[in-house]
């Protein structure tokens, strides 16, 4: 993932070292068959996901104009991969009626904000707010999702134009939450595909490290805790104490913890130490896994990031697995942690040969299908 200056509309003019950001000097008026693509940062991996997608946009000559919520690091991580949007809205807490009550508040500033810019498509990653606004301008909306176990789905689905899943989806699922065939379209490999296929990792990325007193010599574990706010994973994880316990028992490990939100950083900052990390700004997600030994996380973007890029990876998530992730565990790229004998059989050493996917056909395939008329 990466770390957007939310300025206005549109494509910032910063170089990313990874993902060059088009230039925004092009004039799009009188462009035969041009479109004026919306896309909105819901959340943070929404971020690197739509970089490589705007990219993909531009270069076929379509203009991109962002918004983004100020959730979790959406934002700061936007910022550093050379977004520039306009932030509109935020979380909506832990309780369900909080989270309807922003969502719709959130839709009718999103659709106010959309009003007369003369938009074509809306785009997003089951922005629920995105597809609201949009349905209720008569705009376009395509949706990707990649969790069929997400309740919100149900609306999602309705209310969009178009679907993009992954081709291992469930078709049970699209039909529970209302998904009519016509509106389907799947893709082949995983959205985490679509912007680390071609990834080069930056030698220089070490230095980043160091200084946070990590060196080569060090078994780096890089752990994010669960997503206890969020709808589909709504308990505490008690085994994450327990997996932290004995991470931080074994000798020459370095864990850097990744919080997903304030209160979180607040309770790991009291543990934080030598051999627990708590970095005070994002570090570019990518090469951070790529320096890792082993990823373990309670959600599944960064899990399936390592899976993509060939790092050791374990999910220590307790509620209801994807499909998706189920087939990365029979390809021997993820692990399951669901007990205490699960982190006691862990394995933690330096890793091994790195065998990533490098499935580069996803990301254009993924613009196919979000192009398509």
């Amino acid at each position: 993932m990466f770390p957007l200056s939310v300025r206005g509309e549109g494509l910032g003019e910063r170089q990313s070292a990874h993902n060059p950001t088009p230039s925004l000097a092009t004039q799009w008026e009188g462009r035969k068959n041009s479109m004026r693509i919306w896309i909105d940062l819901a959340n943070s991996p929404h971020v690197p996901f739509f970089r490589s997608l705007a990219n993909e946009f531009v270069r076929r000559n379509h203009e991109v104009v962002l918004t983004a919520r100020d959730f979790a690091e959406t934002v700061k991580l936007a910022e550093a991969a050379g977004f520039t949007a306009e932030i509109i809205g935020g979380h909506g807490g832990g309780k369900l009626w909080g989270k309807a009550g922003n969502l719709v508040q959130r839709a009718m500033a999103l659709a106010r904000w959309a009003r007369g810019r003369k938009l074509d498509l809306a785009v997003s990653h089951n922005s629920y707010s995105q597809i609201l606004a949009a349905r209720a301008l008569s705009l376009r909306t395509v949706t990707l999702m990649d969790y069929e176990h997400q309740p919100a789905n149900h609306l999602a689905f309705r209310m969009a134009s178009r679907i993009i899943v992954p081709e291992g989806f469930p078709e049970a699922a699209l039909t529970r939450f209302g998904a009519s065939h016509a509106k389907v379209k799947r893709y082949v490999g995983l959205k985490e595909d679509v912007y680390l296929a071609d990834f080069q990792c930056d030698p220089e990325f070490q230095k980043q490290l160091s200084r946070l007193g990590i060196n080569e010599s060090n078994v780096l574990v890089i752990v994010r805790p669960p997503a206890s706010e969020a709808l589909y994973h709504r308990f505490e994880n008690e085994l994450f104490d327990k997996l932290l316990e004995r991470l931080l028992a074994t000798p020459a490990v370095k864990v850097l913890l990744l919080p997903r939100n304030d209160s979180q950083r607040a309770t790991y900052n009291v543990r934080a130490g030598a051999s627990l990390i708590v970095p005070e700004s994002p570090l570019d997600g990518a090469n951070l896994i790529a320096h890792s030994d082993l990823v373990v996380s309670a959600g599944g973007t960064m899990n399936r990031e390592a899976a993509a890029l060939g790092i050791p990876a374990a999910s220590i998530y307790l509620g209801e697995w994807a499909a998706i992730d189920e087939h990365l565990v029979k390809e021997g790229r993820l692990r399951r942690i669901s007990t205490p004998e699960d982190i006691r059989d862990l394995p933690i050493q330096k890793k091994g040969q790195v065998n990533a996917r490098r499935e580069v056909r996803v990301a254009t395939q993924v613009a196919d299908l979000i192009l398509e008329s």
